[in-house]
């Protein structure tokens, strides 16, 4: 059966990326991309500037307050970088995983003068789906999973595509027609 590996919301080394990440976005340029956090950065940064000229006495007015929200701001500012570096993180987690099912699929590459004379006896050679590049012809017999996209050359194939369309039956494809892609 297959077990899906899950990525913890808070796991150790995504979290610690991920606060190094929202002290980063502290930058101007980093919080423009956001304009409604960019106003509270700006709102943070002057009400920080109202709090230390209310503690040097050039403005008469509790200091106590302007600090508490000054503090509100910068949380609220460094609490929405921080949700979004986790977001970052977690979303390249799960492209790494990804990365890590490809599984190579075993092809029958024709030789380039036997494409066009084909047969189910045909030679070729073994190789991985991932070594295939443009223009080469594979030998696909009754029951193999196809290698790779590509055009049906030769013959008519009944192909289960429900792994990418979510269709439940099989389609069938045949060359030089408008359904020729698998």
């Amino acid at each position: 059966m297959y077990k899906k590996n899950r990525i913890s919301l808070f796991e150790q080394s995504l979290v610690k990326e991920a606060l190094l990440g929202s002290l980063r976005k502290l930058t101007p340029r980093a919080q423009l991309k956001n304009p409604v956090m960019f106003l509270v950065y700006l709102g943070s940064l002057f009400t920080t500037f109202l709090w230390i000229a209310s503690l040097m006495g050039i403005r008469h007015e509790a200091a106590w307050f302007t600090g508490n929200i000054a503090c509100w701001l910068w949380l609220t500012v460094l609490f929405a970088n921080l949700a979004e570096s986790l977001a970052e993180g977690r979303a390249k987690a799960q492209a790494a995983s990804l990365k890590g099912l490809k599984q190579a699929t075993p092809a029958l590459r024709l030789e380039a003068n036997n494409a066009e004379t084909w047969s189910s006896d045909s030679s070729g050679e073994m190789v991985e789906s991932t070594e295939l590049k443009k223009g080469d012809v594979v030998l696909v017999k009754a029951g193999e999973i196809i290698p790779c996209d590509g055009e049906v050359l030769h013959g008519v194939a009944s192909v289960d595509e429900s792994a990418i369309t979510g269709e439940s039956a099989p389609v069938i494809r045949e060359s030089g027609g408008d359904f020729n892609s698998v």
